[in-house]
């Protein structure tokens, strides 16, 4: 049963209800769950014996609809941002230009970037 069927056309009221979820307990081991109709209080033997209410709800929007994966930045447009800088530190409480000396953003810019070297750690990007 999925999650969201919670609806049952009940043959003993005759009204469309939720479906109460009893649990069932030997000792503190959860044995098992009874099946209540909320209206009436009738007892489900088992999950099988639920008749569930049917979604038949139409489907609106398809995969067609959705737009398609937008990529706004490409690899060489990262190339002067202080977060790819080698001189870029970060740590919990601040974001640090070991060149300039000063706090920057992981987005900001300058004409003194050098990019980090292949052995450097890349954990900030």
């Amino acid at each position: 049963m999925a999650a969201s069927q919670l609806e049952i056309d009940c043959p003993s009221c005759g009204k469309v209800a939720l479906l109460r979820r009893e649990p069932v307990y030997e000792g503190f081991k959860k044995t098992g769950e009874q099946l209540f109709c909320t209206e009436c209080g009738m007892e489900f033997k088992s999950e099988d014996d639920v008749p569930f209410v049917s979604d038949d709800s139409p489907v609106i929007f398809s995969d067609a609809d959705r737009s398609a994966d937008l990529a706004l930045f490409d690899e060489s447009e990262k190339h002067c941002y202080c977060r790819y800088c080698a001189n870029y530190v970060l740590n919990p409480f601040m974001q640090w230009c070991s060149e300039h000396k000063k706090e920057v953003e992981a987005t900001d810019t300058c004409d003194r970037f050098k990019a980090k070297e292949d052995g450097e750690d890349a954990s900030s990007d």
